[in-house]
C-alpha cells in the first residue's frame, strides 16, 4: 500500500487527482476520470456513489488503505474516494493493486 499511497502523493503535487466521494462523482459522469482509489473503509453511500457509475464507465476501481491513510498522505482530513484524471498515473495504480473494491 505504501506504493499506491506514494503514488497517489506524486498525483497530488502533479494536480491529477480529483479529492472526495462527491467530487469524484461528478468526474466521472463528466468522462475525466480513468482509475477510482476507494478507501477499504469508505461508507455504504460513497461506495454506493462512485462504484456503479465507475463500473458503468468502465472505469477501473483500485482498493485503497482506509480512508485516514489516503487523507494523511493527500494532506487532507479522511478521503474516501480519489480519482485520477492522468491516464498513465492510472495504470500504474491498476498494476499495483489489481484488486477491485466489493459494492456495499
Amino acid at each position: 500500500m505504501s506504493s499506491l499511497l506514494g503514488l497517489l502523493g506524486l498525483g497530488r503535487n502533479a494536480g491529477a487527482l480529483v479529492i472526495g466521494a462527491d467530487a469524484v462523482h461528478r468526474a466521472l459522469q463528466q468522462g475525466r476520470i480513468y482509475c477510482v482509489v476507494l478507501a477499504s473503509d469508505a461508507s455504504g453511500r460513497a461506495r454506493e456513489k462512485v462504484v456503479r457509475l465507475a463500473r458503468g464507465r468502465q472505469v477501473p476501481l483500485v482498493a485503497g488503505p482506509d480512508a485516514d491513510a489516503i487523507g494523511i498522505q493527500l494532506g487532507k482530513p479522511p478521503v474516501m474516494a480519489v480519482g485520477v484524471r492522468d491516464r498513465a498515473l492510472a495504470d500504474g495504480l491498476v498494476a499495483l493493486a489489481p484488486d477491485s473494491p466489493e459494492e456495499a
